[in-house]
């Protein structure tokens, strides 16, 4: 049973606005560490900090509204000059709102939160009255306890454990005890022990899920809920009158042509109400859509508070800098963005930019910057995260990926530096030796790739060894409306994500040449592979292709080998929840009723050539 009963519209009320105000508090905060004296920023941190306390009150959050006020009253003295801002403090404040973020995690469960860790409260308690306090930096509480940690492969801690369990002190060196006696303390102490009872905790406390890694739970759980612009409510509702008035219109020249009037007049007004309603729907739908687009500021907010604890963690002096926060995104995207901008930040902190000491020694400024841009270019939104760093040697990553039997040597001698920086982002590869919490198994710029892939983006990146790296991702304004081709096997059309195709041309038998088994076409000097889209989707091959789309996918080129063409169309892509064959996105319908299926290349492909390797994956054309 929930503890807020009855109040769970206003806890969700309290907690979209809480998030809001502490992604503003992170943000300002490490602004306020370059401007530790900005009287406005202080005020600012101190009302955000208020706010949370007067919500979380009349929710009786009494642990939130405890630790909300001991930082409130930091501030304060901030604001008046009887603290001064160090660094030290800084991650004694940050440490602050992380167990705020936390408390609100439980709070999503519908559970209230248990009291912020004690030292935490101690530190800060000592603080306001004047104490000297050592606070550690964000890595120190890992670094604390590994020393405890027994040695692989020695005994554990006998001492500790019996300490642990009967809170009784450690026995004198010398004194042994038995694991018998451990085993029978440890009984003892449990039977002793009231059920569910632990330290620091209260008993109307109810447990909760752990957290597990990676993104918080409250950014797990996808939201549906969104924010509009009245004005744009406004506009969608102005134009349904109007549509509603069209069809009015339509509805009285319907009853006139019924009754015989088939003049020219009467169907000049038909003329003229079709084309009208046909502009009101595509305003209409553009409006629409419109209240799915987001600012992608939203997302960029909690970035600068990422970067700045990682760079203290590593012993780096790194500034995020950010730019188009006002770019608007589809809800949707803004989503499934977070993970991989997260992991291009982190890469570019940890791989990508110099300690000061390297910097200081190559003629650079002591100060790195990772800059993190969003822009719209046409019906495509580009998003930029790029470092001031060492850079990357395409002939490294090319002997990294042999080394680690990720491609050939073979392979590694064809491809040209663009190739081989998109080498990083295969599944395994990564220029650590040794592996952090932070990185080294190869995961990451994996996990980058595939959910661009999902949001139908391409990824590129360019970098000069000394003077840093870009990776640049460009993605569709929209998920809902997809341009697509549309192809016919026979007389059967299929949907080709048009940002895959790149050129249209004829496949003439005689030009179709085998290498390796494998059916070819030579297009301006580059050999294409040619597949079959019948006998990729299982079809019997009836008869010789006539036309090839060139397609580029982030992996590879190819030719797709179809009869005809239907056209280019913009679908709007119904999905496919219950049931999605592999291979298809989703379908879609045309204007003359008939369903469509929205291929998905790369599900196909990696369908058809799972038991080929490298360009041969993809399988051959066989003619019939």
């Amino acid at each position: 049973m929930s503890d807020f009963a009855g109040m769970e519209d206003l806890l969700q009320d309290f907690l979209q606005e809480a998030h809001d105000l502490l992604s503003d508090v992170d943000n300002k905060l490490v602004d306020l560490e370059k401007m530790p004296d900005d009287r406005g920023l202080l005020n600012d941190i101190f009302r955000g900090f208020h706010t949370v306390k007067g919500g979380a009150g009349f929710l009786n959050a009494t642990e939130l509204v405890t630790l909300c006020h001991l930082t409130e009253n930091l501030f304060d003295k901030l604001r008046n000059g009887e603290l001064h801002l160090s660094p030290e403090l800084m991650d004694l404040i940050m440490a602050a709102t992380k167990s705020v973020r936390d408390m609100f995690g439980e709070l999503s469960s519908g559970v209230q939160p248990l009291p912020a860790p004690a030292d935490l409260l101690q530190a800060l308690e000592a603080i306001l009255k004047g104490e000297a306090v050592a606070v550690a930096p964000p890595a120190a509480a890992a670094e604390v306890a590994a020393p405890t940690a027994p040695a692989s492969g020695s005994e554990p801690d006998w001492d500790a454990l019996h300490a642990s369990v009967t809170g009784q002190p450690p026995v004198a060196t010398g004194e042994v005890i038995t694991r018998a006696e451990v085993a029978a303390a440890t009984s003892t102490a449990v039977a002793e022990k009231p059920a569910g009872a632990s330290y620091g905790r209260r008993s109307a406390d109810r447990p909760t899920a752990s957290n597990g890694g990676g993104r918080r739970v409250e950014e797990r759980a996808r939201e549906n809920t969104i924010r509009v612009d009245t004005s744009r409510l406004d506009q969608v509702l102005n134009l349904s009158g109007e549509i509603g008035l069209t069809k009015n219109r339509l509805t009285s020249l319907r009853a006139d042509i019924l009754a015989g009037k088939n003049d020219s007049e009467t169907l000049h007004a038909l003329d003229q109400a079709v084309s009208q309603l046909d502009l009101l729907v595509s305003d209409l739908q553009n409006s629409v859509m419109k209240t799915r687009m987001q600012p992608i500021g939203r997302l960029f907010q909690k970035y600068p508070r990422i970067a700045r604890d990682l760079a203290r963690q590593l012993g780096k002096d790194v500034e995020l800098v950010l730019a188009g926060e006002e770019t608007e995104v589809d809800k949707t995207m803004i989503e499934d963005l977070a993970d991989p901008l997260i992991h291009l930040i982190r890469n570019a902190v940890d791989h990508g930019v110099e300690g000061s000491a390297e910097r200081a020694a190559s003629g650079k400024s002591a100060k790195s910057l990772v800059r993190l841009e969003a822009r719209q270019e046409g019906d495509h939104i580009v998003l930029i995260v790029a470092d001031d760093g060492r850079g990357m040697s395409a002939e490294r990553i090319r002997a990294k990926a042999v080394e680690k039997g990720l491609i050939t040597e073979e392979e590694a001698n064809t491809l040209d530096d663009r190739q081989s920086f998109n080498l990083i982002l295969l599944p395994g590869f990564s220029t650590k030796t040794e592996i952090s919490d932070v990185s080294g198994r190869g995961v990451g710029m994996d996990v980058v790739k595939t959910n661009i892939q999902k949001l139908n983006g391409s990824i590129e990146i360019r970098s000069e060894p000394g003077k840093g790296s870009v990776f640049l991702i460009s993605l569709p304004l929209t998920l809902a409306i997809l341009p697509v081709l549309l192809v016919l096997l026979g007389d059967q059309p299929f949907a080709l994500p048009l940002s895959l195709v790149r050129e249209i041309l004829p496949i003439e038998r005689d030009k179709v040449q085998e290498v390796g088994g494998k059916s070819t076409l030579v297009v301006r000097g580059e050999i294409l592979p040619v597949v079959s889209l019948a006998r990729l989707l299982g079809w019997p091959q009836e008869r010789y292709p006539e036309y090839g789309v060139l397609m580029q996918t982030a992996e590879r080129s190819f030719i797709l080998g179809v009869d005809s063409f239907a056209g280019r169309d913009d679908a709007v892509i119904k999905s496919l929840e219950d049931f999605r064959p592999r291979g298809v996105a989703g379908v879609t319908t045309l204007s003359n009723g008939q369903i469509v299926l929205i291929l998905d290349m790369k599900e196909l492909l990696a369908d058809g050539g799972q038991h080929m390797e490298g360009a041969g994956r993809i399988p051959a054309l066989d003619f019939v």
